[in-house]
């Protein structure tokens, strides 16, 4: 998969999540947000919605608007459905993915098909540069058995749901930011070396188990992010005593301005109030 060779990326900033809510009172935890922005850029927001309660989860996400980037759904457990104003409709299952284009704008909504059990994913905002952001919108809805996966030597085992690893390419068409989405899992002990598109920004986040980055002594455990530093490889190593799991997310940064409020994230000021004016007057 890579040159053993190269350099080694190290950790920049380390972000832990915190307690949150959003839509109708899903409980969640954040661990990025629009004004970390300047250092993750090209990614915007990151939460992860984890419970076996259905009052943390039941009353969904109702319809809302979005303008100006892209949301990406990654289900592990769970069902959840999507509509939009556009007439369009999906079933985001265990091991799934969605990837939606918010664009010029849409009003739609996410809602749990289950009363009871774990609903357990993430989404993940990414921007879209200033000339994509008024495209039309546009959807990716990609079934848990579309996601290729490739074994490890010695164990693990890597789900590529965007972008390239080794000879695989995972099932999301091509992205203004060329981004990389791997899930990556690895018995104790085991580690894996990888890659990343110079230039891109990775970020790698801890899933369950704990893991070290770049042979650093720091322990990354579940629901903490690590912004890498730097050029060359991610190497990644669970602990000894016990299986890891981990995303790693990677994109092209499009050093822009980042004007954002609420559900719009746009370049200018200007552009952020010409959205809330064509939310409000039924524009999108």
């Amino acid at each position: 998969m890579t040159a053993t060779t190269a350099p080694l990326r190290r950790i920049g900033y380390v972000m832990d999540g915190r307690a949150a809510e959003d839509g109708g009172g899903v409980k969640l935890t954040r661990v990025l947000d629009p004004r970390t922005a300047r250092l993750t850029d090209p990614f915007l927001l990151f939460d992860e919605f984890r419970s076996d309660v259905a009052a943390d989860w039941i009353a969904g996400f109702p319809p809302h608007p979005h303008r100006g980037f892209e949301t990406v759904t990654y289900m592990l457990a769970g069902r959840m459905r999507h509509g939009d104003n556009k007439g369009n409709t999906g079933d985001l299952g265990p091991g799934s993915l969605q990837w939606m284009t918010a664009g010029r704008g849409i009003v739609h909504e996410e809602m749990p098909q289950q009363e009871d059990g774990l609903m357990w994913g993430y989404q993940l905002w990414v921007n879209l540069p200033a000339g994509e952001k008024m495209a039309e919108p546009g959807y990716q809805d990609i079934a848990a058995a579309r996601i290729p996966e490739v074994d490890l030597e010695g164990g693990g085992r890597v789900r590529v749901l965007a972008g390239r690893f080794g000879e695989v390419e995972g099932p999301v068409t091509a992205r203004p930011t060329q981004p990389v989405y791997l899930d990556v899992s690895l018995p104790a002990g085991q580690a894996l070396r990888w890659t990343p598109p110079t230039g891109h920004t990775v970020l790698v986040h801890g899933v369950s188990g704990r893991f070290t980055l770049a042979g650093e002594g720091q322990a990354m455990p579940a629901r903490r992010l690590a912004v890498l530093t730097g050029e060359g490889d991610v190497l990644l190593r669970a602990d000894a005593d016990a299986d890891a799991r981990a995303l790693i997310i990677a994109g092209r940064p499009l050093r822009e301005p980042v004007a954002h409020y609420g559900p719009f994230v746009m370049n200018t000021e200007e552009e952020l109030r010409q959205a809330v004016a064509d939310y409000q007057a039924g524009r999108f």
